[in-house]
């Protein structure tokens, strides 16, 4: 017998000893980037590659698997899994010497805890934990992990009803990633560009659907969620989410027929991929096109799958409380009083504790993103009682001047509004009379033209310092050019253009200021607003896309830029312009 146990005893310390393997940096680093990129496309794989990696004998190794495992369990609804390998994650990291290794991975385990946070729906936590783990990274000069952080932070501002904030910190991170591609590696620039795109397409849905009035932020959600779906062509989960999305956002624009197709094309994805939550979402939305389109059968049958998924795997998220809220109103209309009475009843239970939550989350979330140091804040405090009286006196005459410079400011405002109102209307008769002029050539005999043309070449050619034909020949490239619309494209640059007309960038320069006295850049920005004015008069349509839209359809990097150049040539911004014709 005691052999017996002595030989157990030994099989199982040799087993146990034979799990832990050696794993080199290179096997460690390809690891790591499968479990990121599972967390997009399959996460029950990540879980494999995390379990994988958690047979390592090196502490680095451990903590990495158990953090990122922490997160896919909690996707997968393990939440008693995802406890224990967090808390393991800890436990491996505070195993390792102090290194900026270490530092570095502390970050990663923070971003990790947030992520599983943000899942349960605990919003400051997850703030709580990024703001722990952004000061790390930023130690290390991690600048990949800062940009996750700060597009996390950003999300979380989204859910808290913090729209124009999480879109500027999102666009921000966008124009970063995307000028410093060099430093991803190729799949995970694709990756970071996937979440930021489908970032950004929700908040500025989030955003319309507070202000149902601005109709343009719908085309900058499609814009950005058309993007999310080129850049997710190999991450799964995102890929089905930004199409999510599109059909959302069809269905806002009253255009029923995409919207369906949509998403049957999602319930078809997310089965394939085993995609649960994506499932019962498609469902949902089209419960809810069928209940807008009084399709009363087929809603229940689509509600009712949301449902059953929701109380199997008890979750009862936002698309259960809207499920039960349609499912109340249907039974109503159907005239069934006794199941509307029951779906009211689930429904109002489930708002009264979500609201709660979410005032107090929000609450929560905006008291951590403003009152980070307290300490200094307290000493502050304490130096601003010392000087009270004389902070007082210096406040009232603060006030007295303040109140003179808005008046000063009310009246200088108004004249320029009548100045730039005079403008712009003298800027669209002249285009308009343009037009008309397009449209109806006046007819002069070929002996005045080409007279015309001698005074003005003598006129022009004054000073010049290269070959007459060759100048000649540049402006009738430039010409051809612009005849062909190329100015619309943002990579419209000086260099570009000389190569393309086969000259240098020295003689162009020249050639655009002696002969349009202004520089290229002015020569190009004009080119674009006049494009931009001619469309606003003769297309409606063009008059109601956004800023934005506007701005990228002319080849500008960003609406500020466009919206500023805009202003120099008419004096008044595009809305405001498109509002006046």
């Amino acid at each position: 017998m005691r052999l017996i146990i002595s030989f157990l005893i030994l099989f199982v310390f040799n087993t146990s000893f034979a799990q832990k393997t050696q794993i080199n940096e290179q096997e460690y680093l390809a690891l790591q980037d499968k479990i990121r990129f599972s967390m997009n496309t399959n996460v029950e794989q990540g879980i494999v590659y995390a379990k994988e990696l958690m047979k390592s004998n090196n502490n680095k190794h451990l903590a990495f698997a158990n953090g990122a495992a922490s997160y896919l369990y909690q996707m997968d609804g393990n939440l008693p899994k995802s406890e224990e390998t967090s808390k393991k994650s800890f436990l491996y990291l505070d195993k390792m010497p102090e290194s900026k290794e270490k530092t570095k991975l502390k970050g990663y385990l923070y971003n990790y805890r947030g992520l599983t946070e943000w899942k349960r729906g605990n919003l400051s936590e997850a703030l709580e934990n990024y703001q722990k783990g952004v000061k790390f990274s930023l130690e290390v000069e991690d600048v990949i992990q800062v940009v996750k952080f700060k597009s996390n932070i950003a999300l979380i501002n989204e859910e808290v009803g913090n729209y124009q904030l999480a879109i500027k910190n999102l666009r921000q991170n966008n124009d970063f990633i995307d000028k410093n591609e060099r430093v991803y590696p190729k799949e995970q620039f694709q990756n970071s560009k996937s979440n930021i795109n489908l970032d950004l397409g929700g908040s500025y849905e989030g955003y319309y659907m507070k202000n149902r009035d601005k109709k343009y932020l719908l085309d900058s959600a499609e814009f950005f969620y058309k993007k999310a779906v080129t850049y997710s062509q190999n991450f799964t989960n995102n890929k089905i989410a930004a199409k999510m999305s599109l059909g959302n956002i069809y269905l806002m624009k009253n255009d029923k027929e995409n919207a369906e197709k949509t998403y049957y094309d999602i319930l078809f994805l997310s089965k394939q991929n085993n995609s649960e939550g994506l499932y019962k979402m498609a469902n949902y939305n089209l419960g809810d096109l069928y209940f807008y389109n009084k399709k009363y059968d087929k809603a229940l049958v689509c509600l009712k799958k949301v449902d059953s998924i929701s109380l199997k795997n008890k979750v009862l998220d936002d698309s259960y409380l809207k499920s039960n809220y349609l499912q109340a109103k249907i039974y109503s209309a159907m005239n069934k009083p006794d199941e509307a009475y029951k779906h009211s009843k689930i429904y109002l239970s489930a708002y009264e504790k979500s609201e709660s939550k979410l005032r107090d989350e929000a609450q929560e979330v905006n008291y951590k993103l403003g009152v980070e140091d307290l300490s200094t804040e307290m000493i502050n405090i304490q130096e601003k009682y010392k000087y009270d009286v004389l902070i007082n006196k210096a406040l009232k005459v603060f006030y007295v001047v303040l109140v003179l410079g808005i008046v000063f400011f009310l009246i200088k405002n108004i004249r320029d509004k009548n100045k730039a109102h005079k403008k712009m209307n003298a800027l669209i008769e002249e285009f308009k009379a343009n037009i008309e002029k397009k449209e109806n050539p006046p007819i002069l005999a070929a002996a005045e033209v080409l007279e015309e043309e001698e005074i003005q070449l003598k006129k022009e050619n004054v000073n010049l310092s290269i070959d007459e034909a060759k100048e000649n020949k540049i402006v009738e490239k430039l010409l051809a050019l612009e005849n062909k619309l190329e100015y619309l494209n943002a990579d419209f640059t000086l260099p570009y253009v000389a190569k393309k007309i086969k000259t240098n960038t020295t003689y162009l320069s020249y050639v655009v200021n002696k002969r349009f006295g202004k520089s290229f850049g002015e020569y190009s920005n004009e080119l674009k607003i006049n494009y931009v004015i001619n469309q606003m008069i003769t297309n409606h349509m063009y008059r109601k896309y956004s800023t934005q839209a506007i701005a990228e359809s002319v080849g500008f990097k960003n609406a500020v830029s466009f919206a500023k150049s805009f202003r120099k040539r008419t004096g008044v911004s595009p809305a405001q312009f498109a509002s006046n014709i």
